[in-house]
């Protein structure tokens, strides 16, 4: 769970130049809690009580993650990590000077409205992407399920990421001449009836990193896990709850990396416009209860997840 802080500034030794980064983390999720925890350890580690943290968690509320951002550039911190796509869009509006680093964001392109993306934005927001790699997930479904030919697309039409994703995934399903179909929910309260309808329909359902799905995971599963029909799952927390088999990142190293590149922006040794979004390495991994339970066997190089 992550807690609320707010630090007093204390000055740290004599004359050390010290630091306020507020962390604004979309909601409580463990692979978002787990990259707050991560940007907060590097950051530490490197430049010590220096830098204090104000976290602040708008538990999933659009309105909350602009309210918090705006608090954050009143006080005139020094830096802003935007946990997640609306909580990026949110510091992205309330300051166009302050750098803000994203972590937990697929696609900074499709999430700030950028056109001609080159790698950076050009303006005070840089950061890491939690995207695996779509076509490789995409090869991931016909690889445990060669004889699928229908492959339901299952996410939150609020979020789009995880429009993105599940773009890119058809595409590549589409080469290989496999039908998909979209079927999206709006909210928690549509999640059961919408996995039901894509598994009445799809031999496999692809379900995206996605914050809405990752929290009605036990949802998803109570409906596919009947209706015998598996899910390829975009990160290990959904695949973990409804899923049997992903190409995953660890959250908490993302969120070390973008503490890595806080830390250079802070002590001017990098240039926030010009940094390059920075990604991680993505493993494969199966969840053995679930493919025990639908009886799959797993596929060789990839590891289970924990318990």
């Amino acid at each position: 769970r992550v807690s609320t802080m707010v630090l007093s500034m204390t000055a740290c030794g004599s004359g050390e130049k010290t630091y306020k980064v507020g962390i604004l983390q979309q909601l409580e999720h463990p692979a978002l809690d787990q990259a707050t925890q991560g940007f907060q350890d590097a950051l530490t580690k490197l430049m010590g009580d220096s830098v204090t943290f104000d976290v602040q968690n708008a538990q999933g509320e659009q309105a909350n993650c602009s309210s918090i951002a705006t608090t954050f550039v009143s006080n005139n911190y020094d830096l802003i990590l935007a946990n997640a796509t609306t909580a990026l869009q949110a510091s992205a509006a309330a300051t166009s000077t302050i750098p803000v680093l994203g972590t937990s964001v697929t696609d900074y392109a499709t999430a700030l409205d950028i056109d001609d993306w080159t790698g950076a934005t050009g303006k005070n927001i840089s950061g890491t992407s939690d995207l695996a790699d779509l076509s490789q997930q995409a090869d991931m479904i016909t690889e445990w399920f060669p004889e699928t030919q229908k492959v339901g697309l299952l996410f939150c039409s609020g979020e789009p990421n995880s429009r993105y994703q599940i773009e890119e995934v058809a595409k590549n399903l589409s080469a290989k001449g496999i039908e998909t179909k979209e079927f999206a929910f709006t909210d928690t309260n549509d999640v059961s009836s919408v996995t039901q309808a894509a598994c009445d329909w799809a031999d496999v359902i692809y379900v995206p990193t996605d914050n809405t799905a990752a929290s009605n995971t036990e949802a998803i599963a109570n409906v596919t896990v009947p209706a015998k029909t598996p899910v390829i799952a975009g990160e290990e927390g959904i695949c973990k709850g409804c899923g049997v088999a992903t190409l995953s990142i660890s959250y908490y190293d993302l969120g070390m990396t973008t503490g890595k590149m806080a830390a250079k922006i802070l002590t001017g040794e990098a240039d926030i416009s010009t940094m390059p979004i920075e990604f991680t390495t993505a493993t494969p991994k199966y969840n053995a209860s679930m493919c025990e339970t639908l009886g799959i066997t797993p596929l060789e190089g990839y590891t289970a997840i924990a318990e």
